[in-house]
């Protein structure tokens, strides 16, 4: 656990930590809006086994991290200053970072600032650049999500719903998402989402309507990965070609079996992201079977 601070007061930011604690430059992985640190499991067993140390945060409000007092600062710069507060308490010089969606945006941020530690950067599926009405679909997808669930398979059958873009997962990954997405809560017999609805109300700051983040992009100065679900509704093909001409440290590589967003809990998935953040270029550009394919 870390703290955070908002203007409201402090709260707790779980992380779970992987590898070896002397790396000099961990990789900081960073989830999607509705989703939690451990979503990231076997992309960090699997970068871990190579020696590097791999800091899986939970947003706050979401997984076993603190709910904000004041919903109005689930916003883009509370979430940079507690991810700061994250790398802060690792007393490193230096990180490389995954973001998928949400921590993505996070990511470009972090990395756009001046005097940016992040040295290499993985966005997930999102662009500097996100319409209106893809944010206000998310945000109405959260004003309807359960609280509760009487089980664990009610759980994951509602995992399996709305993420259904990521694509064609196995039982146990399914099950993996769904039992590290609710608690029990003994008291009333169910099993509570961790997530706090409130973050909904975040979509209502200015930083949401719509979200323009090309200054960020364009002054990112270190290699970016960007990852594309070929059906993704959030990020298209042409915004990807754009982020590339505005930003020539960037490549792109899509798969063609997902939308919103890659899991990255496929092997050919987490290849792509190893190779690229252990700089095992070119082999990284190269399509895998089938799957996907650098464009």
């Amino acid at each position: 656990m870390v703290l955070g601070l908002s203007p409201a007061g402090f709260h707790e930011i779980a992380c779970t930590d992987w590898g070896p604690l002397d790396d000099p430059r961990p990789i900081v992985c960073v989830h999607g809006l509705t989703r939690q640190g451990r979503d990231f499991d076997p992309l960090a067993a699997a970068l871990a086994a190579r020696g590097r140390r791999v800091i899986c945060p939970d947003l706050p409000g979401r997984g076993r991290s603190g709910r904000l007092r004041n919903p109005d600062d689930y916003a883009l710069p509370q979430y940079c200053a507690d991810m700061n507060a994250v790398i802060a308490r690792l007393g490193v010089r230096e990180v490389d970072w995954v973001g998928t969606s949400l921590g993505g945006l996070i990511g470009m941020i972090m990395a756009g600032f001046a005097g940016s530690i992040v040295r290499n950067l993985v966005i997930n599926d999102i662009g500097p650049f996100v319409s209106a009405s893809g944010l206000k679909r998310i945000g109405q997808y959260i004003g309807s999500m359960p609280a509760s669930f009487p089980t664990l398979d009610a759980a994951d059958a509602y995992i399996r719903t709305v993420l259904a873009p990521y694509g064609d997962l196995s039982d146990a990954q399914w099950r993996h998402l769904a039992r590290h997405s609710v608690r029990w809560n003994a008291e009333h017999q169910r099993y509570d989402m961790l997530c706090d609805p409130a973050i909904a109300k975040g979509f209502r700051s200015p930083w949401f309507y719509p979200l323009n983040l090309w200054a960020y992009w364009e002054a990112i100065t270190v290699p970016v990965l960007v990852l594309h679900g070929a059906r993704s509704d959030l990020l298209s093909f042409a915004l990807t070609q754009e982020m590339k001409k505005r930003n020539r440290g960037a490549s792109v590589f899509s798969f063609d079996d997902c939308g919103h967003v890659p899991p990255l809990m496929a092997e050919e998935q987490i290849a792509v992201v190893t190779r690229f953040i252990l700089q095992e270029a070119p082999a990284w550009r190269q399509p895998s079977a089938g799957a996907a394919g650098a464009r």
